[in-house]
């Protein structure tokens, strides 16, 4: 952390640029977490030209770690990364304590921010998700960037993140309720006062229409599922598009658009079946089709089936995103 609590604002808005990565937290079969595996993912996505990288994010499945393994990978992520990426990670938590702990944790490693959503257990309203945000931005020093998904039990609204991002220390807002009009309109009411990031690549193209600028890809998978160490038609992409260099971003996008239109397919899919629950199973299998650790995951999350595996395998290799992936 090379800010000081009241100059994180226009520290986030000069640094958290570009493609940001959410880190997959890797499983042995033994379900240990898998150090070899992660140390493999974190220079695998080096080479893509990623900006920065998210542990213990959503796809990182926080939620199913214990209380030893979420600290272990706290600290071992920033030895594994030596300062070659930004780095930040997720501390929310139901409980307020192990919260600031991890906060302090995070500024005293050397992560350049961290990530908070609701408490998703008593937090309902958004005067309250307001009010706690506010007590833990009070009690550590670290900028907070505010995560906004259904996920955690409550969306907050466009008007309730504009109230989040006038606190000091909130530097980000990623807008993750795949609602394009929340998304327009978080940028509109928040943008001047905290980055703001929506997980869609097609967000950009309604910048010259409303008149914002998303500078950040903030923590999505896309990079490691579609690109490669020699081929970075995603991230090239993305480095464009937050440059403001729109009409050669809408021509990237060609070579990345049949990619992310089987990845919505498949993303649309599993979230059905499981009533709207992120797909990490498909999001850590088609990692390890593209040469990533992935591992099992843990309850209770179902695996894929067998047959949805080779399907998905097809499905990859008709793309030619990655040579030597098997059908069989």
């Amino acid at each position: 952390m090379n800010y000081t609590k009241s100059e994180s604002k226009e520290w986030g808005r000069a640094s958290i640029k570009g493609q940001w990565t959410t880190m997959i937290t890797p499983f042995t079969p033994e379900d240990k977490i898998d150090e070899e595996g992660l140390q493999k993912n974190i220079e695998r996505v080096l080479k893509l030209g990623t900006k920065g990288m998210g542990f213990s994010w959503n796809m990182g499945e926080f939620w199913s770690l214990t209380r030893e393994e979420r600290t272990w990978l706290q600290e071992t992520a920033p030895e594994l990364v030596k300062r070659r990426a930004m780095t930040a990670f997720q501390i929310t938590d139901t409980c307020m304590a192990d919260i600031v702990g991890m906060g302090n944790k995070a500024e005293e490693l050397g992560y350049d921010f961290v990530i908070l959503a609701p408490p998703y257990i008593m937090a309902k309203t958004e005067e309250k998700v307001i009010d706690f945000v506010s007590k833990v931005a009070s009690r550590i020093n670290i900028g907070i960037a505010f995560y906004n998904s259904p996920q955690f039990g409550i969306t907050m609204s466009a008007k309730g993140l504009s109230r989040l991002a006038d606190i000091g220390s909130l530097i980000a807002i990623k807008e993750a309720s795949f609602n394009t009009q929340l998304g327009i309109d978080t940028h509109l009411l928040a943008g001047k006062k905290a980055v703001v990031s929506v997980p869609d690549e097609e967000i950009f193209f309604f910048e010259e229409y409303y008149g914002f600028h998303q500078q950040t890809m903030f923590a999505n998978t896309s990079d490691w599922r579609f690109d490669t160490p020699e081929s970075h038609h995603y991230v090239n992409f993305i480095n464009l598009a937050t440059a403001g260099k729109l009409e050669e971003a809408k021509q990237a996008y060609q070579k990345v658009r049949p990619a992310k239109i089987v990845s919505r397919d498949w993303w649309s899919r599993i979230a059905a079946r499981t009533g709207g629950a992120l797909p990490v199973q498909m999001v850590k299998y088609w990692g390890e089709v593209m040469g990533m650790a992935g591992g099992p995951v843990r309850d209770p999350v179902y695996p894929l089936t067998e047959e949805e595996k080779a399907e998905l395998r097809s499905d990859i290799k008709k793309l030619n995103l990655a040579k030597n992936v098997e059908t069989e």
